[in-house]
């Protein structure tokens, strides 16, 4: 048996609302140093880490590295980056045509987030792809990643390769440091 931990990266620094997928944001160093030390201590020896190339997560990645210098170094996986809301990127949400919005709810599984960012299908398709290699490898691994990407394991869990519509995107929140764990 094998086992999935996914980790999000520390709070970002970044006013609240703002639409950031792909956006490259920081994080507060002692907001990720205090993330990395609880949970680098629950990782087993020899454990595959992965993380988003995105700076909050790479930073998150290292400072594990830096509790657990045992761990092997984290490589940067571009699937496991958080989806790209195109145009709406470093934007406040509630600037965000209501219309535009509606739209990509109307079409979720193929419309284009933000004019020219990714569909679901297309994140659903990359994340699912390193979904595929894990279960694949049937290895521990952690990704360090985002809140986006854990809703699509989620899915990934339960058999669905693309929600059809909005109303089977988990709903569930997620919290800045929060992991989560699965098992193969």
């Amino acid at each position: 048996m094998s086992t999935l931990w996914l980790l999000r990266h520390a709070p970002v620094l970044a006013a609240p609302g703002l639409c950031y997928g792909r956006t490259d944001l920081g994080c507060a160093g002692e907001a990720t140093r205090s993330v990395a030390e609880t949970i680098a201590p629950t990782l087993p020896s020899g454990v595959d880490i992965f993380s988003s190339p995105l700076q909050r997560c790479t930073a998150l990645a290292q400072s594990i590295a830096f509790v657990r210098p045992e761990l092997p170094a984290a490589i940067a996986d571009p699937r496991l980056a958080e989806m790209d809301f195109g145009a709406w990127e470093g934007r406040p949400w509630s600037d965000i045509d209501r219309a535009a919005f509606d739209a990509w709810m109307d079409d979720f599984a193929d419309g284009r987030v933000g004019g020219h960012g990714e569909s679901t299908r297309q994140f659903m398709t990359r994340v699912g792809a390193a979904w595929d290699d894990w279960r694949a490898s049937g290895r521990d691994a952690l990704w360090v990643t985002h809140a986006g990407v854990m809703r699509a394991v989620m899915l990934l869990q339960s058999g669905v390769r693309c929600p059809v519509d909005a109303a089977a995107w988990p709903q569930r929140g997620i919290a800045f440091g929060e992991s989560m764990r699965f098992e193969r």
